[in-house]
């Protein structure tokens, strides 16, 4: 979907019967300006200031530089170790911020939450941004992380049999891109692949691309501006590679068991759902959560509903990769 198709009509506002703990939500919600994301980083890193760290008591967290991908600088990662006895699975985090913000920071809590209570080793990858770095710059500095996770499990106290990734939105395209590429250039393997609101397809020619413009948290013309981003100007006339959008690919037989799940509020949603069918295909095991009332990322407001989506994000980890 071109900028000239949004702007030249205007879309009817969203009609949402919101779940009860998540209309109150609404007005407190900060647009993210995509469109200059020197002002979405900002507007992002306020939030993080507000953010209660969570409870680090039960791991060991520590950051390392490591290789980046041939010819590219290092990468930063932060590697957070249950204090529990190993081998733990091993989960790379990705984050999300439509490919143009976030940092470790953005979802470190997420990352507490996941190893404490999955009890798995959980490296969160500080991958490269657009539009400063298109495509392939990020995909590429998380399949170096995979890796480098993959090729450091005896150190880091990791099973290598129970090795996942993990993002949400546009993390959520990076983790299905990298376990594609585990696939296609034969490793490391992977037990599971945990898609959270994930983005999965540049043409944006689903209902819920076509109809949410005002929706909370994100809108499709937030993810106008995150293609042209990341795919840079004109990319509409270019083929576009699946290990940018994922809903490319031809084939999607061979990948890992995915635990996926979408917001009926959401311009994300359909590709998401349709992504999780297309597996379903491919004999892919899959679980798919279609939340009711919900909107991009709910689950990070602190409400019940957003407690019961990570509760069951958190057993679909350990299920895949505990011990």
């Amino acid at each position: 979907m071109s900028d000239a198709t949004s702007k030249d009509a205007t879309p009817a506002p969203t009609r949402m019967t919101l779940r009860a703990d998540l209309a109150p939500l609404v007005g407190e919600i900060p647009y993210l300006d995509v469109a200059q994301p020197d002002v979405a980083r900002r507007t992002l890193k306020d939030l993080e200031a507000q953010w209660e760290p969570a409870d680090t008591s039960a791991l060991t967290v520590t950051e390392r530089l490591i290789p980046g991908p041939e010819g590219a600088p290092d990468v930063t990662v932060r590697i957070y170790t249950p204090k529990t006895a190993g081998p733990h699975g091993g989960l790379l985090w990705i984050h999300g911020g439509g490919f143009v913000m976030g940092s470790l920071e953005t979802e470190h809590n997420q990352c507490v939450w996941f190893a404490s209570r999955a009890n798995v080793v959980v490296v969160s990858v500080e991958y490269r941004l657009a539009p400063e770095n298109p495509f392939p710059a990020g995909a590429e500095d998380c399949y170096a992380a995979l890796r480098w996770l993959a090729a450091h499990t005896g150190e880091l106290g990791v099973d290598p049999a129970r090795l996942g990734v993990a993002g949400c939105s546009a993390g959520g395209a990076l983790a299905a891109s990298v376990a594609l590429m585990a696939r296609d250039r034969k490793g490391p393997g992977l037990a599971l692949q945990l898609l959270t609101y994930p983005v999965t397809d540049d043409r944006m020619d689903t209902a819920s691309a076509r109809s949410f413009h005002d929706t909370p948290v994100w809108s499709t013309p937030q993810s106008e501006s995150m293609w042209r981003h990341y795919l840079g100007e004109g990319h509409e006339r270019r083929e576009t590679s699946p290990y940018a959008a994922p809903n490319r690919a031809d084939d999607l037989g061979g990948l890992p068991a995915a635990h996926i799940v979408t917001a009926q509020y959401d311009p994300l949603r359909d590709e998401g759902i349709r992504y999780g069918l297309r597996l379903m295909e491919a004999d892919v095991p899959v679980t798919l959560h279609q939340w009711a009332g919900a909107f991009h990322i709910f689950d990070s407001f602190g409400t019940e509903s957003g407690q019961r989506s990570i509760d069951e994000q958190v057993l679909a980890v350990r299920e895949a990769l505990g011990g």
